[in-house]
């Protein structure tokens, strides 16, 4: 346990108080205002994606058109090993091993920090997803493609959104948001967030190839992602971001910046 500037160690109040202590940071008033027009314009683009393919859904016409071909297409592609991998994809996103993944990240995350302000985040963002998967699924009530083509076992839930897939979304988009918004290089986050979509396509792809899921409830989920992580990334940019000159009310992490 470190030791203060007295030389004693400090009481577990203190350690908690300071682990809890949000993780201000300096930024230029520019980067600051592009981290805003960034979270609006995610929410803005993923509640219009949502609304049209909901309308879509509801009225059996519009983007729902292209459900049955994209179900009937991924049938033909089947092929054991293909099964197998998309198995293993869907256990690895599914409502068991997602949450362990969730609660392994966010507790070693917040122990290793200094500061438990980002990994706290991560869990609101992915208890948000979850709740409204819940809450969507049921006011639409949507029925799941037919249960004799399902692969890993019958599944008579509602349908709409794939909460798999908004998981899957949720996790990689956030975590890779919280991870690189506190590094300086941009290509590395490119890196990270091209990294995240690979993930959420081949998630999105198991779930309609094992034939739990339409096209639409895939797209439906990412579009409510991308709100989520717009309301992630304002909550934590006016948590969070400072201009010099600004008051720091976090110390300790005011000693961990420094002015651009």
């Amino acid at each position: 346990m470190a030791e203060d500037r007295t030389g004693k160690s400090p009481g577990w109040w203190r350690i908690f108080h300071e682990k809890f202590v949000v993780e201000e940071r300096f930024m230029s008033a520019p980067a600051r205002r592009n981290l805003y027009r960034t979270s609006a314009a995610l929410v803005i683009l993923g509640a219009v994606m949502f609304v049209v393919i909901l309308a879509g859904v509801l009225q059996q016409g519009g983007v729902s058109a292209g459900d049955e071909p994209v179900r009937s297409w991924l049938v033909t592609l089947r092929a054991e090993p293909t099964t197998t991998i998309m198995i293993i994809l869907a256990i690895v996103f599914g409502p068991v091993g997602l949450p362990i993944i969730v609660l392994v990240v966010t507790v070693a995350w917040g122990l290793l920090a200094k500061h438990a302000w980002r990994p706290i985040l991560l869990a609101g963002a992915m208890l948000t997803g979850v709740i409204l998967a819940q809450i969507i699924g049921h006011l639409v009530g949507r029925h799941r493609p037919p249960v004799d083509l399902m692969l890993f076992g019958a599944d008579s839930t509602f349908s709409f959104p794939s909460g798999h897939v908004l998981g899957a979304c949720d996790f990689l988009l956030v975590t890779t948001f919280l991870v690189f918004s506190r590094r300086s290089s941009p290509r590395a986050a490119v890196v990270g967030f091209i990294v995240a979509g690979i993930g959420i396509f081949f998630a999105a792809a198991s779930r309609l190839y094992l034939g739990y899921h339409w096209l639409t409830d895939a797209l439906a989920s990412f579009s409510i992602s991308l709100v989520v992580l717009g309301a992630v990334i304002a909550l934590d940019t006016w948590r969070t971001a400072r201009i010099p000159g600004e008051r720091v009310t976090g110390t300790l992490s005011k000693a961990d910046t420094s002015p651009e």
